[in-house]
């Protein structure tokens, strides 16, 4: 089976915030969880880490833990990479929990599994059913050779197409490979030990021709991880360059000439130490499953904000009051991410700024042709300097 290749480690900083579920399991095992604000100055619990293993978040993801990750930094050109693999691991996570999840439902809803219910009232499988982890994991154990089967079953047809697509790289056939195998292999553990269970029904091979065909969709979906990623360190840069020129009008009182600093890199790293001195940073944050961000029955949001500081970008395209007309308090000021892309090219960022409007279209287009709700959004407090670009996707 392919192999994923990705750093084992992520030099980021990262707070991540617990749901009442995470912070549950780790009290009850006696982990000490840190309480730290937030960049909207919300106390939390959770951990924080200086680096940290992506393969360790992501378990937490799909154990549904996490409700929040927060990184800040003052720039993010050097650790462009990072941020796309933090953003492509927190989306494959928020993917296969949902494939797990009508995966589960489907299952439970499945004539195979319906017709044991029907004939054994007394211990039906549902959601209620008591599981024995250790049990479970040695029963699946012993079965390994029916699970590797079954999973070849399903994945079979996706490994041939990827095969025979001639529009993909060796390593891009190889990334389409795991991830089929990938989404396999992160559902829960009790829907296999049902699938060995039923083995020998025959009305197992029709469910299993349906998780193949929910498969094909979630591969399709998983599409928008890419684009979404490269949106989201496009935005981080764009707001970087903004806090820098800000920070260098501020702290050099127009000595200096802020659209050179990206020209001269020497002037460009002191810039950066005295805004890390500073805590003058651009912060990024992922907000994920929890009760809260169920806005839809069985649907789950997935929401990244880019926080920054900038006195003009905003201030300016506040609508005028009337005569007469008493602004409310606090206002806020909220325009679509189209028009921000829009005015930013004409403001000077350029490349930077067409290339952000292509994704956003892009993703726009795609998230629409796979059933996902996408938009965007810039928004500003009256009298803040607090700007928070926020992407939302409704899975």
């Amino acid at each position: 089976m392919a192999e994923e290749k990705r750093k084992k480690v992520l030099e980021l900083p990262m707070k991540i915030v617990f749901n009442e579920t995470g912070i549950s399991f780790f009290l009850k095992g006696n982990k000490k969880l840190t309480k730290f604000k937030t960049v909207d100055e919300v106390d939390q619990y959770g951990i924080y880490f200086d680096t940290f293993s992506p393969a360790s978040v992501q378990k937490m993801l799909l154990v549904n833990y996490v409700a929040v990750l927060e990184t800040s930094r003052p720039e993010y050109m050097t650790k462009r990479q990072d941020v796309i693999d933090l953003s492509k691991l927190i989306t494959y996570g928020m993917l296969y929990r949902k494939f797990d999840e009508i995966i589960f439902g489907k299952l439970l809803d499945s004539a195979v599994v319906r017709s044991w219910n029907l004939a054994h009232s007394d211990s039906p499988i549902d959601r209620n059913t008591p599981v024995g982890e250790a049990q479970l994991a040695a029963s699946l154990e012993v079965n390994k050779p029916f699970v590797t089967a079954i999973k070849q079953g399903i994945i079979a047809s996706i490994v041939k197409s990827v095969q025979l697509n001639d529009t993909l790289l060796p390593e891009e056939k190889n990334l389409q490979i795991f991830l089929a195998d990938k989404f396999l292999t992160t559902l829960r553990p009790f829907v296999w030990s049902v699938f060995v269970k039923f083995r020998e029904n025959k009305e197992l091979s029709s469910f299993l021709a349906e998780v193949e065909s929910t498969l094909k969709d979630f591969m399709v979906k998983s599409k928008i991880s890419d684009f979404l990623s490269m949106m989201s360190i496009e935005l981080a840069i764009m707001a970087e360059n903004t806090n820098l020129q800000n920070f260098a009008k501020v702290r050099y009182k127009g000595t200096l000439e802020p659209v050179l600093i990206n020209q001269d890199t020497e002037m460009r790293k002191m810039i950066v130490e005295e805004m890390r001195l500073r805590n003058q940073n651009v912060f990024l944050s992922w907000r994920v499953g929890g009760e809260s961000s169920k806005t839809q029955i069985g649907r789950e949001r997935l929401q990244i904000k880019i926080f920054s500081k900038d006195s003009a970008t905003l201030e300016n395209k506040k609508p005028a009051l009337k005569p007469g007309e008493e602004a409310k308090t606090p206002e806020t000021i909220k325009r679509s991410l189209v028009d921000f892309y829009k005015d930013a090219s004409g403001e000077g960022a350029g490349n930077n700024a067409e290339l952000g409007l292509y994704y956003f279209s892009y993703l726009t287009e795609e998230c629409s042709k796979v059933g996902v709700e996408f938009d965007g959004t810039i928004t500003q407090l009256r009298d803040s300097t607090l700007n928070v670009i926020t992407l939302t996707l409704l899975f």
